[in-house]
């Protein structure tokens, strides 16, 4: 016997490996028409580990202080061995996350893989749609450029609409009348701290539900059938489908090379396709940059902000449409999960993904 099996059986006996392997693994088996919208959760975990590897690389180098954070991040691009490609990877990586977490989240909605019993999976990736919003939002600041500075400048100050509290909200974000030192330190802690132990802790919860409950069956073929209401729990198996590895994880490892080959791609011959002209020029708080905008999945927010007569409407609209989309699963409780049985579901569906599109492309160009 070999030193390796030795070993393996050694870690057996104490731990179970084996069984741990098999009832997680080739045992774990999904069903036969899995297809590969599925794998975009996987792709959004690779996507994250990604960024927090390049995050660390960068915090050796970056300094969180108005003063030197610009010079810190030139010296990154151009001092440092490879420093220009980690960033890029850094840029680039934290947009292709808000696509493959927006076509997932499409992707569970089309399927219907939000109902029940799997509420807590959609409300929980829900969830890191949002820290990765914030995440994107606090990393905005920290190269401390023209459009960092005005931007964040522009986002702050839209939560001053708020009633009531909206002021107390600016300057607990801001740390002071205006975006300076205070807002950097805090955005610089929430961004490579406080957000990243919150999706930590919440990647663990949404893997855990979605493992726990079981991969929903596709909703599509004829031997699909709606799945019947239980009081009690009820993990979904799928006897006769296909084992996780190496079926499935074939699958799951192509889309993720897909994703990441786009991403290096970018990285490496289009990175100015995320960082505009102003992105360039040091933060100057005494001059306003020309058609400062948010990223582009922060555009539907700008727009609407601009379409209602006073910015406090706005906000309601959004957080009106936030809280419908969080609480779908319990305003949507029929069991069928067919698109083709689901026409008012798919028409909405529909118009609410081209109002998403037309209202971001409206606000890019107004």
């Amino acid at each position: 016997m070999n030193p390796l099996s030795r070993i393996i059986d050694y870690i057996d006996t104490r731990l179970g490996f084996r069984e741990i392997v098999r009832n997680n693994l080739t045992g774990y088996l999904l069903p036969r028409n899995v297809n590969s919208w599925y794998t975009l959760g996987s792709v959004v975990l690779t996507l994250f580990a990604l960024q927090v590897l390049t995050g660390i690389l960068l915090l050796i180098y970056y300094i969180p202080d108005t003063e030197k954070a610009y010079a810190s991040v030139g010296r990154i691009m151009n001092e440092v061995p490879f420093g220009w490609l980690v960033r890029y990877l850094h840029i680039v990586g934290s947009n292709v996350i808000i696509i493959a977490l927006l076509l997932h989240m499409l992707s569970v909605l089309f399927m219907g893989s939000y109902k029940r019993p799997r509420e807590l999976n959609w409300l929980s990736g829900f969830g890191l749609l949002n820290l990765a919003f914030a995440l994107c939002l606090t990393g905005y600041l920290l190269p401390w450029s023209q459009l960092s500075f005005w931007a964040t400048t522009v986002a702050t100050d839209a939560a001053g609409a708020m009633p009531v509290v909206g002021e107390k909200i600016v300057h607990l974000l801001r740390g002071g009348a205006m975006v300076g030192d205070a807002t950097l330190g805090r955005f610089f802690a929430l961004h490579v701290m406080g957000l990243p132990l919150l999706l930590g802790g919440l990647i663990g919860f949404h893997l855990f539900c979605v493992r726990r409950v079981g991969i929903s069956k596709p909703p599509f073929g004829s031997e699909y059938t709606p799945p019947e209401k239980s009081q009690i729990f009820h993990h979904e198996d799928h006897p006769g489908g296909i084992p996780f590895f190496p079926n499935y994880v074939v699958k799951d490892l192509a889309v993720n090379a897909f994703f990441l080959a786009i991403l290096v791609a970018v990285a490496f011959f289009a990175p100015m396709l995320f960082i505009p002209p102003t992105a360039l020029e040091p933060a100057n708080p005494f001059v306003t940059p020309p058609g400062i905008k948010p990223e582009w999945y922060f555009l539907w927010a700008y727009q609407t902000l601009k379409i209602f007569p006073n910015k406090a409407l706005g906000l309601a609209a959004q957080g009106a449409a936030m809280t419908f989309l969080a609480l779908l699963p319990f305003l949507d409780r029929g069991p069928e999960r067919q698109p083709a049985r689901r026409p008012v579901f798919v028409t909405c569906f529909v118009l609410g993904l081209l109002l998403f599109v037309a209202i971001s492309i409206w606000g890019h160009y107004s």
